[in-house]
């Protein structure tokens, strides 16, 4: 609907809020064109500033009925949870919507599931910005669309162990923070303890206060601290448990946000796996699929990062109870594994970047393969990759929207297909 001038505020409209765009804003179409509202819901009529494609929110006027009172008290400010005011049911909706809305773009309208969500206050993992200011450090995440830091001490988010040492952490970082850009920290919760990874460290920061940073933070109770490259100051050294197995990632290695999430992909991952006698874990990371499906098959694993496939094999060679694991290290972009040499496998798993698998998936498409489970972090690039599998004569079992970034607009799927059941 057009914007109608509001008297009461120079440069202000009052509009009514007609969808939800992709990235969780509220949208209007103003002059033909669609404008962006932050933390606004479909059907609300709000006063606004515009500037460009974007407005800033200056009031709701009237609430839809579908909108709640965000559970954290940085809400307003920090860039992180987009979408704290939208009720459980049609957040719940947004996520399965995305998948479907990018599978339906490619032609493809196969049934979605309901949307799994993460529970608050699970998250294994974050990364905070710090840098020093003239009162202090901030600590915290990025406000939207901004390198502004917003200081926070809590998040609803993230695992309470990790909330508990926010103000440890911005003791800490006081030494090494930059007065210009910024220092990241890297905190994941581990069963047995904390592990912190500290990068871009300020150019003038000591060797002893990096040796200081790393002796108070184990004495506060982390498990283990990298700071830079050096090697790591621990007490302990960091494990899960992957099935049989237990995974020593290195310092700041990836890992699902959520191990709840984890474990829910990856019993989908398996159910629709177990009769291959051998599988491809491609783009396997440190082998959280790759650990469980050796339980019942014979896994070869491939991954472009050699740290993680090495905490893969160092997993695998401890673990009893496995079948034989092997692995290797290859970029996966620029040189995919062929169809001849896929073409042994009985099953792929496959957990991409957002780029998705153009290549890789072009590979599958001709390998006679005969199941895949496809594990991706952005729909668009799925539903691209999924049109090449449906093409060469794949069918799609199952799609299953999992939300473990909670609150944001981010969406993973899991995307079971198979080969050869009239598709």
């Amino acid at each position: 609907m057009p914007a109608i001038p509001d008297t009461d505020a120079r440069g202000a409209s009052t509009v009514v809020i007609e969808r939800l765009g992709s990235k969780g804003d509220g949208q209007v179409r103003i002059d033909g064109e669609w404008v962006s509202v932050p933390r606004t819901l479909p059907g609300e009529e709000v006063r606004i500033a515009v500037n460009g494609d974007k407005a800033k929110l200056l009031e709701v006027v009237t609430p839809s009925p579908d909108r709640q009172i965000p559970v954290c008290p940085h809400y307003a400010s920090c860039g992180s949870c987009s979408l704290q005011h939208l009720a459980d049911g049609p957040y719940r909706i947004f996520k399965q919507s995305r998948v479907i809305n990018a599978l339906k773009s490619r032609g493809l309208e196969p049934h979605v599931e309901e949307t799994w969500v993460t529970p608050p206050g699970t998250r294994r993992r974050i990364s905070l910005a710090a840098r020093r200011t003239k009162t202090g450090v901030q600590l915290g995440f990025h406000s939207r669309r901004s390198h502004d830091i917003v200081d926070i001490n809590t998040c609803p988010v993230a695992s309470p162990e990790i909330t508990r040492k926010i103000s440890a952490l911005k003791e800490l970082a006081g030494p090494l923070a930059p007065l210009k850009g910024e220092m990241a920290l890297k905190i994941t919760t581990m069963p047995n303890g904390l592990d912190l990874h500290i990068t871009d460290t300020a150019t003038f920061a000591a060797p002893h206060d990096v040796m200081m940073a790393g002796a108070k933070a184990l004495a506060a109770g982390f498990l283990r601290v990298a700071i830079g490259d050096d090697v790591p100051l621990q007490q302990g050294t960091p494990e899960i448990q992957v099935g049989r197995a237990f995974l020593r990632p290195k310092p700041g290695g990836f890992l699902q946000a959520s191990p709840e999430a984890e474990a829910f992909m990856a019993s989908l991952v398996r159910q629709h796996l177990k009769y291959a006698l051998e599988v491809a874990d491609l783009f396997s990371g440190c082998g959280t699929f790759a650990l469980r499906l050796a339980e019942e098959s014979r896994v070869h694993a491939a991954e472009g990062d050699a740290e993680a496939i090495e905490a893969l094999e160092a997993s695998a060679r401890a673990a009893s109870g496995l079948k034989p694991v092997t692995a290797e290290v290859r970029d996966l972009f620029r040189n995919p594994v062929p169809s001849a040499t896929l073409s042994r496998f009985q099953g792929i798993v496959l957990n991409p970047p957002r780029a998705g698998a153009a290549k890789q998936v072009a590979e599958i498409a001709y390998s006679g393969v005969r199941r895949i489970a496809y594990v991706s972090c952005d729909p668009g690039t799925l539903a691209r990759d999924l049109r090449v599998l449906v093409d060469a004569g794949y069918r799609i079992m199952l799609v299953q929207p999992v939300d473990q970034f909670l609150w944001s607009s981010h969406v993973e799927t899991v995307a079971l297909l198979e080969r050869g059941t009239g598709a």
